[in-house]
Parts: structure tokens; sequence; C-alpha cells
């Protein structure tokens, strides 16, 4: 059995909303470099396939499995004209809810950082049609300085279908 997590007072949870809210900002203004610099140097971005949300990058495949290398070049690609399915950009809204955090036990691994879950719908608005991305956050923050830097974050998908969006060209 797992190590419960302590919740975290209300102040904690007031900041780590604040941040998801300032990060769902930049995504929708297309802040693409504001917003690579929220996470560290050693962070993961994954969006597991929608029908093995538990997917492991170390045995399964994922729909993206980045590293920080990986990640920057998705942003440098999305604000390139090259990126023909995001050139021009696509309109976005990213709406975070249901914030939920949580601390590990001091001495387990990644003690240091936050464990944060988070609903979450993103609206994509391009040529004249609209997709809808459903799902939940997983994110491990790392509070550094007064602030948070991005370790992990995973975007769940709860679609039994992609079929409906066609791809993920946008950063959920």
């Amino acid at each position: 059995m797992s190590t419960p997590l302590k919740p975290r007072t209300t102040m904690e949870r007031a900041a780590v909303e604040d941040f998801l809210y300032a990060e769902a900002a930049m995504l929708d203004s297309w802040e693409l470099d504001e917003w690579l610099e929220l996470f560290d140097s050693t962070a993961k971005y994954e969006v597991p396939c929608n029908d093995a949300l538990d997917g492991d990058p170390v045995r399964d495949l994922l729909l993206i499995d980045d590293n920080i290398a990986r990640l920057t070049a998705r942003v440098e690609r999305l604000k390139s004209r090259r990126a023909h399915r995001e050139y021009p950009h696509s309109r976005t809204n990213h709406q975070v809810f249901n914030v939920r955090v949580r601390t590990p036990e001091s001495g387990a691994p990644e003690s240091d950082q936050l464990s944060v879950t988070a609903s979450f719908t993103v609206w994509r608005f391009r040529g004249g049609k609209t997709s809808c991305y459903v799902g939940q956050y997983k994110y491990r923050l790392r509070p550094i300085d007064g602030a948070f830097r991005i370790a992990l974050k995973r975007a769940e998908l709860d679609m039994t279908d992609l079929r409906s969006v066609s791809d993920v060209a946008i950063i959920l």
C-alpha cells in the first residue's frame, strides 16, 4: 500500500490554483516561451494513450512523452510557420478546476514536491471547427524561492475516442 498524502493548507492550495490559472492563460495567449520557463530542467510532459491512462513511458507507448529538450523543440516548432497544424495558431480556452494538492510524507521519493491533480477542459477553435479535450492533469510541482517549477505535467484524457478531435497538436 502506498503512503497516504497529507492535504495542504488553503493558502497553499490557492497559490497552486493561481499558478495553474496563470499557466492556462499563457497557453491561451500562445506565450509559449514564458510557459516553458515554468518547467524545471528535469521536467517531463506526458499525455498517455486514452485507452491506457496508467501508461508508463518506460514500457508503454504514450501520445506525448517529452523531456525538457523535446518540450523545448515542441515549443519552437509550434511557434514557427512550419507547424502547418498550428499556423496560424488555433484559439484555445484552457479551463482548470477541482484542484487538489497533496504532499508526500517526509522521506518519501519526491518529498520536496507537491502532488497536484486538477480536472481540465481545453477548447480548440480552428478553421471553423471546434474540438474539446477533457481529462485530468497530474502535476508534481517543486517549490523554489517562493515560486513553483513543474517537475511533471501529465494530461490524462477522459475521452474514449480521439477521432472527433483529429489530433493533439496543441499543448494541453
